[in-house]
């Protein structure tokens, strides 16, 4: 479920109600306005999609720490929580896992639809497309980058190349940085992968700025591997501040693409999945390891957002609405 208003089309309104005041002429003017602005929406015309996975962060953490540059996106539109694991006791309950998290995401689906069953010996279904597959199935494909520092999310989840997957190709990637040694040797306390995730915030600020693709995803990696050595406390909590401060390069590239170019941008920031009590772990369905959360530069929220059944299944069919994807008749949700 979609958690963005439909757009109104007011110029159509205007058109078609009766106005004596309003000539032939002045109603040609704006039906040929209203024509151009439809074949902008069906094109996506200058909208543009950051997607931000922040790898195993709680939503009480977000609300007590309020990292200021997902709190500047909120502020635009809004912070809430958002549930991860699928419906508890039915088909669609999900663990609470990295991949199949990635996976609930990309897919608007749950486990029982998109079959990522953990972070290993991963087999997706693949009938069920993720966001970068639907970006390439519109009448005139959509530009696609991804930012990562493995490859997995490239190659299996999104499956790049693949004939099950159309041999989808991803325009722009910067990612397995986690196979590079040298300039990011292994370090105490895996802080190698802190020095990947500016890397690959870098590497999307850059690109954004440059090549402004109309589907982005950045995926940072080290505040899970914190919290999974240091548990709850000071460490962990150090680690989301900085990924936040990584993330706003990637923000302000965004602003600048809309400043200078008119390009109007969704930003939507969320994580995988919660952690367990005492922070160290997940997977199972306790509360907080089920407490994901969506932050949203989105102006135009609906009641969804907040009605307390807001899901990371809702971001794929939010994005669509956004973009005005058309979602193929037979890819049955």
């Amino acid at each position: 479920m979609t958690f963005l208003r439909k757009t109104s089309y007011f110029c159509m309104e205007i058109l078609f109600t009766p106005n004596k005041k309003l000539s032939i002429m002045k109603r040609s003017v704006i039906l040929l306005f209203a024509l151009l602005f439809s074949f902008v929406l069906s094109w996506g015309g200058n909208r543009k999609t950051l997607l931000v996975i922040i790898d195993g962060i709680p939503y009480d953490c977000i609300t007590r720490l309020q990292p200021s540059t997902i709190m500047d996106i909120a502020h635009e539109g809004g912070l809430c929580r958002a549930m991860a694991g699928g419906m508890v006791g039915t088909y669609s309950e999900t663990p609470t896992i990295s991949a199949i998290g990635y996976m609930n995401i990309l897919t608007g689906t749950w486990m029982n639809k998109h079959q990522v069953k953990g972070n290993e010996n991963i087999h997706p279904n693949y009938n069920y497309p993720t966001l970068f597959r639907l970006a390439k199935l519109q009448k005139q494909p959509y530009s696609t980058a991804v930012y990562s520092s493995w490859t997995d999310n490239r190659t299996i989840l999104i499956g790049e190349g693949l004939e099950a997957t159309g041999h989808l190709k991803v325009d722009f990637h910067a990612d397995g940085y986690d196979l590079d040694t040298v300039a990011f040797p292994k370090q105490p306390g895996d802080l190698q992968l802190q020095a990947i995730d500016g890397k690959v915030c870098e590497e999307a600020a850059r690109t954004i700025n440059s090549k402004a693709p109309d589907i982005n995803w950045v995926y940072l990696w080290y505040t899970d591997d914190a919290f999974h050595i240091n548990g709850n406390g000071k460490v962990s909590d150090n680690a989301v501040l900085k990924a936040d401060a990584q993330l706003a390069k990637v923000w302000a590239a965004v602003k600048d693409r809309e400043r200078k170019f008119g390009e109007e941008w969704l930003v939507i920031v969320t994580t995988d999945h919660g952690r367990d009590f005492l922070g160290f772990n997940h997977g199972g369905q306790f509360f907080r390891e089920r407490s994901s959360w969506i932050a949203t530069n989105a102006n135009s929220l609906n009641e969804h957002f907040s009605d307390g059944r807001l899901a990371q299944v809702d971001i794929l069919p939010t994005i669509s609405r956004f973009m005005h994807f058309d979602i193929p008749s037979y890819i049955s949700y």
